[in-house]
């Protein structure tokens, strides 16, 4: 059970290396009791000796497991309600558009925004008892090239709306470059020799693994889920930037002309040398 008094959060995508695991760690230290979880369990087990964290394994694409989750939590909280429920199961599928497998295409969006919508309805009762707060995890890439986090930012600002009348807050944070697992774990991205893009393939797999030759800074995940607890903590609603190059690029898709936009994004990924 959870101590009388203590709040409670529930965080997707939990294994160590990544965004979830790290916001872990910090909210069990801001004294919050902790619902970690990921798909597979063996994958966060450093946090299983923590002081009011409970580690539960949880699917986000199946309904029968989102509801052993649900009848746990709820046995958990006291009768309570959740706090904050923080959606950061992700994976990542990348590939020329053209290039995509429909199936694994169709992966993408149940993990990345049906998951996301799935976990949220199962807990939102708890959540409006509560008078809670819903994280979801978007992305700067939602503006430009990545249609699921693009769907998953209008998601939140609608369920913003929606749960207002009770109280509950929706927070989407729109991520910028952060140091995870996410992009190490991915499989290589290899291009079938008939791609209208195969001269790009290395600029491509750079992308999707995140190389050291991308040119890209990342913030730490510790660094970063400090910066997020303490929005959501601090009483945030809407949207937030964090992460590095959030801010830039808060601050790109306002001012800058589409077509300088078009040539930065082309030349880091192949496309100016097609």
């Amino acid at each position: 059970m959870a101590p009388t008094g203590t709040k409670s959060v529930l965080i997707t995508g939990c294994s160590t290396g990544g965004i979830g695991h790290a916001l872990a760690l910090t909210f069990q230290r801001k004294g919050f009791t902790v619902f970690a979880t990921a798909r597979d369990i063996t994958k966060m087990s450093d946090l299983t000796s923590l002081s009011n964290t409970h580690c539960l394994a949880l699917d986000v694409t199946s309904k029968f497991s989102i509801q052993q989750a649900v009848e746990f939590v709820t046995a958990h909280t006291n009768g309570r309600g959740l706090d904050i429920l923080i959606n950061n199961s992700g994976q990542q599928y990348v590939r020329p558009m053209m290039d995509m497998v429909e199936e694994e295409a169709r992966k993408m969006f149940d993990v990345n925004f049906w998951g996301v919508f799935a976990v949220t309805q199962a807990f939102v009762d708890m959540l409006i008892l509560a008078k809670g707060a819903i994280v979801n995890m978007a992305s700067i890439s939602g503006y430009w090239y990545t249609p699921y986090m693009a769907a998953l930012a209008i998601f939140g600002e609608t369920l913003r709306l929606e749960l207002q009348p009770f109280g509950v807050r929706v927070i989407s944070v729109i991520t910028g470059a952060v140091d995870t697992n996410i992009m190490k774990n991915s499989s290589v991205p290899k291009l079938p020799t008939t791609s209208r893009y195969y001269t790009a393939e290395k600029q491509i797999i750079d992308l999707a693994l995140g190389n050291d030759n991308d040119g890209v800074k990342r913030m730490s995940a510790e660094e970063f889920a400090g910066k997020v607890a303490g929005d959501v903590i601090g009483g945030a609603n809407g949207k937030i930037w964090r992460g590095r190059y959030s801010s830039i690029a808060r601050l790109f898709n306002v001012l800058m002309p589409t077509g300088v936009l078009d040539g930065i994004l082309s030349k880091g990924r192949g496309l100016d040398a097609l």
